[in-house]
């Protein structure tokens, strides 16, 4: 049986006359939240790095990474200070193109009593930057609710653009159709929160079904998995599928993920954060790894479960 990163060399291979060669291993590099577009035939990982600044990574063949930024430096966005905030960590961006144009969205936290997540929007040219940003938050948390985790999403069948988010504090997703400059809210749809949800949404849509899967569990523990729900709509009402990522011996709490499919070669692939090489059930403690590997899809409108290779 060929592993998964022999297959992943096919991926990567359609416009060659023989498969590109890419390394047989995980992970890819350390970072967590690994939001991934396949943008011009390049991949692009957009990931939590820790700290206030954010970097992208980009790959044509899923073996060499280029580190990219920082894309985006709290340090010259002066609203995320004015409320008072000591610091701020950046998380979970994502990435969406529209009209040539590319649009960051990143978490703005943590959340505490006084000081709110938030989700902001920057705008750049290019996949690698530099992005400028909007100069406001777009989304801010409270009442329940945390503002972190941004996922854009356009809707194939109406063509909005919706923005998915919510997580931890609550675990309450929101979502909201996004104005035609991708930097401002419109209005907010009704959507029910789907079961075992506590962050990371991301959302895909394949043979008429949309596919929303999530992160469920504490992140620094082994329950940290991922979960999937379908609808025939982008706001439900969900027909809850399952787990269809969940740690193994060695590899723990994988999770916060994206979605990709190669339209070359209409293979899925699954990007997600794990820890390796830890056991027992945690807290674990140090630097998470992306990885990535193959995703399939079953008749029945379900996911296959995902094994995790090395």
């Amino acid at each position: 049986m060929k592993s998964a990163f022999a297959v992943l060399a096919l991926c990567v291979a359609s416009s060659a006359a023989e498969p590109m060669p890419v390394r047989e291993g995980n992970p890819l590099f350390p970072g967590a939240d690994p939001h991934c577009e396949l943008i011009g035939g390049t991949y692009w990982i957009y990931p939590t790095g820790g700290g206030s600044r954010l970097s992208a990574y980009s790959s044509k063949d899923l073996k060499t990474w280029e580190r990219r930024g920082p894309i985006l430096d709290f340090r010259d966005i002066p609203w995320i200070r004015a409320d008072g905030r000591r610091s701020a960590q950046a998380w979970a961006p994502c990435i969406a193109e529209n009209k040539g144009r590319y649009y960051l969205y990143y978490s703005v936290g943590p959340q505490s009593a006084g000081f709110p997540a938030h989700i902001g929007v920057a705008r750049g040219n290019s996949p690698a930057g530099p992005f400028k940003d909007s100069g406001k938050p777009l989304l801010t948390g409270g009442d329940g609710f945390e503002a972190i985790d941004p996922m854009v999403f356009r809707d194939p069948a109406s063509n909005r653009w919706l923005l998915y988010a919510g997580g931890s504090a609550g675990a309450k997703l929101r979502v909201f159709e996004l104005k035609s400059n991708m930097a401002e809210l419109g209005k907010e749809l009704e959507v029910a929160t789907p079961p075992k949800f506590t962050e990371g949404a991301f959302m895909h849509f394949r043979e008429g079904i949309y596919h929303l899967t999530y992160s469920h569990g504490g992140w620094q523990t082994s329950g940290y998995s991922v979960h999937h729900a379908t609808a025939k709509s982008p706001t439900g009402p969900w027909t809850y599928r399952g787990p269809i990522l969940t740690s193994d011996s060695t590899r723990k709490g994988p999770g916060h993920h994206s979605i990709v499919r190669n339209p070359a070669t209409g293979i899925w692939l699954i990007f997600y954060h794990r820890w390796e090489n830890v056991a027992g059930d945690g807290p674990y403690h140090g630097s998470r790894q992306v990885a990535v590997d193959i995703l399939k899809h079953l008749s029945d409108g379900g996911i296959a479960p995902v094994r995790m290779s090395e």
